[in-house]
């Protein structure tokens, strides 16, 4: 892997929803690598907690409040960004908030507020940085997707709904940059389920307390992929984790024996202890203004620390390489074997 080590200066890599979750070790994830960053999210406990990550392992470190689905703000980061750190060579959309609900029992405005963040938030924010870095004919977007980019589940329809829209813009941007031959780079790293804390900060009207479908990752796993991303951004996507290739996978050839399994097993699967009486959620103002919570959430009993299939994402070439290797050697012996 390229590490800024090797460079002549340090990167300016800015990370959106940088206080908690897998922006949150995104943070730490650059930081190590000796890049200056730039922390953008609203809660002042979790900016001023993840900025001091950062500093402790050596990274010059900025931080802004600001709310990712205003395009202006979003423009006024970007600003501040360059003033502060000059060019900015890699930028990270992380942000979101989600609604675990049936979609009939979501508000009008709470769908538009998970939309307007989860997907015009990386459009706005994609927007503001590409009128600087197209100039330049350089510079590194990564989105911060999922497997649900792919397939809807039950209970979060509008949170689907987001990411299926980032996909599909995703790849029509990445059509546009590759068709006018400009040395900017897009990619997305399409994440499994993580322990993250926005099971307990997302608005829920189940039954239970919400959670992830298991297999659970850390979000450590999520950060090294998206460093490794940035770092080699020539991909279009990459997938984190087995369940992210199988549900793709399976997607893809049987969708409608997917919607039956999801409706079978998907409500159940997103929920567990009883829901308590008041909860949080971050739909319209951070949960982590006063106190910080980190980057994992409430599963780290059961999650996972390693992924083949991130590996396996990252050496797709190898692996092509080796398969080939293996199907020639088979195909010799089976030749050799007829001739006798």
């Amino acid at each position: 892997m390229t590490t800024t080590n090797a460079r002549s200066k340090p990167r300016t890599v800015v990370i959106t929803g940088a206080t908690a979750g897998v922006g949150r070790a995104c943070v730490r994830a650059f930081a190590t690598g000796g890049d200056q960053l730039v922390l953008i999210a609203r809660g002042l406990a979790g900016l001023r907690a993840a900025a001091a990550e950062a500093e402790a392992a050596g990274s010059p470190v900025r931080t802004i409040r600001a709310d990712v689905a205003d395009p202006e703000a979003c423009e006024a980061a970007v600003e501040r960004a360059e003033a502060e750190f000059g060019p900015i060579d890699v930028w990270v959309n992380d942000a979101f908030v989600s609604v675990f609900a049936p979609f009939t029992e979501i508000s009008a405005e709470e769908f538009r507020r998970v939309t307007e963040v989860t997907y015009l938030g990386y459009v706005n924010a994609t927007r503001a940085v590409l009128s600087r870095m197209l100039p330049r004919d350089r510079g590194t977007i990564v989105q911060v997707g999922s497997a649900i980019a792919y397939r809807g589940i039950p209970l979060q329809t509008a949170y689907s709904g987001a990411k299926h829209a980032l996909q599909g813009w995703h790849e029509a941007l990445r059509c546009e940059l590759l068709a006018s031959g400009s040395g900017v780079r897009v990619t997305m790293v399409q994440l499994p389920a993580v322990n993250t804390p926005q099971f307990d900060w997302v608005r829920n009207r189940l039954r239970g307390r919400a959670r992830p479908v298991p297999p659970v990752h850390q979000p450590e796993i999520a950060a090294r992929a998206v460093r490794y991303a940035a770092d080699h951004p020539g991909r279009r996507e990459y997938w984190v984790g087995a369940s992210t290739a199988a549900t793709l996978i399976a997607n893809a050839v049987a969708p409608g024996l997917l919607d039956r399994y999801l409706a079978r097993n998907g409500i159940d699967a997103q929920q567990d202890e009883p829901r308590r009486a008041q909860e949080p959620d971050n739909l319209w103002a951070p949960v982590d203004e006063a106190d910080d919570h980190g980057a994992h959430g409430r599963f780290d009993a059961e999650a996972r620390e390693r992924s083949a299939q991130l590996w396996a994402s990252q050496h797709h070439g190898l692996l092509a390489a080796g398969g080939a290797v293996l199907l020639g050697a088979a195909a010799g012996v089976g030749a050799l074997a007829r001739r006798r």
